[in-house]
């Protein structure tokens, strides 16, 4: 080949590497998902219920929290029951934040520290920024879920909007059976997202510090990991927030923190992290 030639080759102008680029490994600890069994969900409700007992005047503060948003709630579906799904949301997004103050009571105990009112009310304070992602993402989506559940009642619902005195005749009316549907529909789609996405974020962003995106792929890979006990895991929420909504909503006043501290064992069932022996007989002890 003469040198002309080789000028225009453009394979002989391309760089050759001696060794092909390897990565570096990730920092830090990584997180491995649990093996899970039907029976887990139960067993995070009776670890829950233990921390519940063991702190009985933290949690009265935080019930009486939860049950003062059922109030709002409540009024809103007499009043303005559009806006109830949007309302729901809301909840969605403000309880698990405000449930971090559970999960600091249960990691302490975990750690065999002792809980109390001041650290349980501030521990937010030092995990903001590691916090503002997940609320900014949560935001848009109850944003999107109020605007939705909007279009559903203007769309889809057939006899005008209800009254304050036969919401509930209003809304169950066999011609408002589509409506029904759709809206049900349209609800569980975000509550799905919701709850998959913080499921164990918040827990992990609070015992790790992590960023919202690792916190939220952990959640999401736990929910991908094990959707059928997941489920099982979601089921037992709902059901149990709706039996506590009657009479009254007095019973929120004690499931909201149950469910709190349980949740916080929702998410030390389900993560496992890479750590030294100390952590790995902390971890070990918690399950």
């Amino acid at each position: 080949m003469t040198a002309a030639n080789q000028s225009h080759d453009p394979d002989a102008e391309l760089p050759t590497m001696a060794a092909p680029y390897v990565p570096p490994p990730p920092e830090g600890p990584r997180s491995h998902m649990r093996p899970l069994g039907w029976a887990d969900p139960f067993r995070w409700l009776a670890r829950g219920l233990l921390d519940l007992r063991q702190h009985p005047g933290i949690a009265l503060l935080y019930g009486l929290c939860f049950w003062g948003m059922a109030q709002v709630l409540g009024l809103v579906f007499k009043h303005k029951p559009e806006y109830t799904l949007s309302l729901v949301s809301g909840c969605l997004l403000v309880g698990p934040f405000l449930a971090m103050g559970l999960y600091e009571v249960s990691r302490k105990r975990e750690r065999g520290e002792l809980p109390d009112m001041a650290t349980s009310l501030m521990c937010w304070d030092q995990h903001i920024r590691s916090m503002a992602m997940l609320v900014l993402v949560l935001m848009v989506l109850e944003l999107l879920w109020g605007r939705a559940s909007l279009v559903v009642f203007a769309v889809f619902f057939n006899t005008g909007m209800p009254s304050t005195t036969g919401v509930i005749e209003a809304v169950f009316n066999p011609q408002n059976l589509e409506f029904i549907l759709v809206y049900l529909a349209v609800g569980g789609v975000f509550a799905a997202l919701v709850y998959g996405l913080s499921v164990v974020s918040i827990p992990m962003i609070l015992d790790r510090d992590t960023d919202a995106i690792s916190a939220v792929l952990t959640s999401m890979r736990v929910v991908f990991s094990h959707p059928g006990v997941m489920l099982l895991w979601g089921l037992l929420l709902s059901v149990l927030v709706l039996a506590a909504l009657w009479p009254w909503a007095l019973g929120i006043i004690v499931v909201g923190p149950w469910l709190g501290h349980a949740s916080w064992h929702a998410y030390r069932g389900s993560v496992e992290w890479e750590e030294g022996p100390q952590e790995a007989v902390t971890l070990g002890s918690s399950n």
